[in-house]
């Protein structure tokens, strides 16, 4: 047989590697992660768990100084801003309490969520595994937290009365939360993949994180100033302008039994869809090289 029959023309062979090179780069393969990752879920379920009981190893309460850091920081946040403000510390603590619990996952969303592949190095590289599945540990490792957390909510429920002021819509909550995590996936497939290509992207990220906790009212409120009048209530306004209002808003109003407003779940579900596009095209163009760039 001639030489010509074994070797294929060099047309064929560009065709060829460059049909392996895009297969790597396609949607399918995208959405082929993301499932196989969801059918590793006894692997990304054992190491949520397990990473919050190494970080406590060995202590008496365990997962359960969770709950008491963000407790007295809730209530020496409550007390003290509650004078400071003139407010009163019945409705004031309740309201800090609850944005505290819902920002520690918007916080741990953008900060660990640059990191949950370069702090999963050896994991990505040796264990034959979906990239997805990362996510999917950082993400039920944070459902985890604020189910500790919420104990919290269930102890101010009680002791300030907020439960005098929940109605049905309360139920809204549920599907504030879902939104809530499923951003919290999306923030962390595309700041991940980015951070690990660009180390700069994460310290810009902690700089982002302190200056959005500033701007966004988990400590203040924008009632206090539109209470104000006047000019002052058209600043208020400028509130609406920082993401993350609204995503405190849909979950917080519901659980303390205060007005809801359309207008934030639209925002929300704009960001989440948006989000979620910029993620699919990360996880098409970049998937099969995060394990070369770790």
């Amino acid at each position: 047989m001639s030489s010509d029959a074994e070797t294929p023309a060099p047309e064929e062979a560009v065709a060829s590697a460059s049909a392996i090179v895009s297969d790597s780069q396609t949607f399918g393969r995208a959405f082929k992660d993301f499932r196989g990752g969801f059918a590793q879920r006894e692997l990304w379920l054992s190491l949520g768990w397990q990473d919050i009981k190494q970080r406590y190893r060995r202590s008496v309460l365990g997962p359960f100084w969770i709950t008491i850091a963000t407790g007295v920081q809730a209530a020496a946040i409550g007390i003290l801003y509650s004078a400071l403000l003139g407010q009163s510390i019945k409705s004031y603590l309740p309201y800090v309490a609850v944005g505290i619990i819902v920002w520690n996952v918007i916080q741990a969303s953008i900060l660990e969520g640059s990191d949950v592949f370069i702090a999963n190095e050896g994991l990505i590289k040796q264990l034959p595994s979906a990239l997805s599945v990362h996510v999917y540990r950082l993400v039920w490792r944070q459902l985890l937290f604020f189910a500790h957390n919420m104990l919290i909510y269930l102890v101010v429920l009680f002791a300030f009365g907020v439960w005098e002021k929940l109605h049905w819509t309360a139920i809204f909550a549920i599907p504030a939360l879902g939104l809530l995590f499923l951003n919290s996936m999306w923030v962390s497939i595309v700041f991940g993949i980015f951070s690990t290509r660009y180390r700069d992207i994460a310290p810009i990220l902690g700089s982002l994180t302190l200056m959005l906790f500033v701007l966004t009212p988990v400590m203040w409120n924008t009632k206090s100033l539109e209470e104000q009048g006047g000019q002052v209530s058209e600043r208020a306004k400028l509130a609406e302008i920082v993401p993350t209002f609204h995503y405190l808003e849909i979950v917080r109003a519901p659980l303390l039994g205060d007005d809801q407003h359309l207008y934030h779940w639209v925002i929300v579900g704009s960001i989440t869809v948006v989000g979620w596009i910029v993620a699919i095209f990360a996880m098409k163009q970049y998937r099969s090289r995060v394990p070369y760039w770790v």
